[in-house]
C-alpha cells in the first residue's frame, strides 16, 4: 500500500488549519512537518509549537528534523506529538544510532534521512533502528525543486539493503513528486511519497492523492 504525505512547507501560512484540513480530507496519511534551523539547510520553518497545535486533531505527522544536534530536541518534537521522527545522517554523525534508538524511547517511529549527495551505505549500521528512510529526491532547503533522476538509484539500493537484512522500513521519498515522477519513484522501492507543491496547487487534491496511490 502506497502512503501519501503532503507537506506543510507548500502549503498557505496564513492558513495552516485549512491546509491540514484539506491534508486530512483528500485520504493522504501523513502530515509532512519540515522543521529547518537556517544552519543544516539555509531556510528557517518550523518549530516545536506549531506542531503541538496541529497534531491535537491525531492525524499522523511526520517531523522531518533537517537541524544541526537533533539529538538535542527529540522529547520535545515527541510531546508535540509527532507520530515520526525523522533525522538526517549528516547532522547527526556518529550520534544517529543513540538518536533513533531515543526517538524508539519516546513513543514514536524512528527515521533517517540522507541528502541526494550522500552515499545511502553510510546508513549500514542503523538499518535495524529505522523504522522509516527518507530518501532525498532534491537537495533539503525549499520547495517546488525537480526530482533529480539519480536519486532513485539510491531508493533500488536501500532498498535491496533492507531486503538483504530481512527488513522492511518505509521506504519515503521527498522532492518533485507528482503523478508523473510517482510512478518512477514507486518502481524503484518508495512505499511513501512527500507531495509538495504538486498537491497543494491539485485542484482535487482527493484526486491526486489516489492518482499517487494507484502509482
Amino acid at each position: 500500500m502506497i502512503k501519501v504525505a503532503p507537506s506543510l512547507l507548500a502549503s498557505n501560512y496564513l492558513e495552516f488549519g485549512k491546509a491540514l484540513d484539506k491534508v486530512v480530507s483528500s485520504g493522504a496519511d501523513a502530515l509532512h512537518y519540515d522543521v529547518m534551523d537556517g544552519s543544516f539547510v539555509p531556510a528557517i520553518t518550523f518549530g516545536q509549537g506549531l506542531l503541538s497545535f496541529l497534531s491535537k486533531r491525531g492525524f499522523p505527522i511526520d517531523a522531518h528534523l533537517m537541524i544541526v544536534h537533533p539529538e538535542k530536541h527529540i522529547s520535545e518534537f515527541a510531546e508535540a506529538g509527532a507520530r515520526y521522527i525523522t533525522i538526517h545522517q549528516e547532522a547527526a554523525g556518529f550520534e544517529t544510532a543513540n538518536t533513533l534508538r531515543r526517538i524508539r524511547e519516546a513513543g514514536c517511529l524512528a527515521g533517517v534521512s540522507v541528502k541526494p549527495y550522500t552515499d545511502v551505505h553510510a546508513l549500514e549500521e542503523v538499518l535495524e533502528l529505522c523504522d522509516l528512510i527518507l530518501i532525498m529526491t532534491v537537495e533539503p532547503g525549499k520547495g517546488g525543486q525537480k526530482l533529480l533522476p539519480f536519486t532513485l538509484d539510491k531508493v533500488r539500493e536501500i532498498r535491496r539493503m533492507c531486503t538483504e537484512r530481512g527488513l522492511n522500513p518505509i521506504v519515503e521519498v521527498d522532492g518533485g513528486i507528482n503523478t508523473e515522477t510517482a510512478p518512477l519513484a514507486v518502481a524503484a522501492g518508495a512505499d511513501m511519497l512527500v507531495a509538495g507543491s504538486a498537491f497543494f496547487k491539485a485542484e482535487d487534491p482527493a484526486e491526486f492523492v489516489k492518482l499517487l496511490k494507484r502509482s
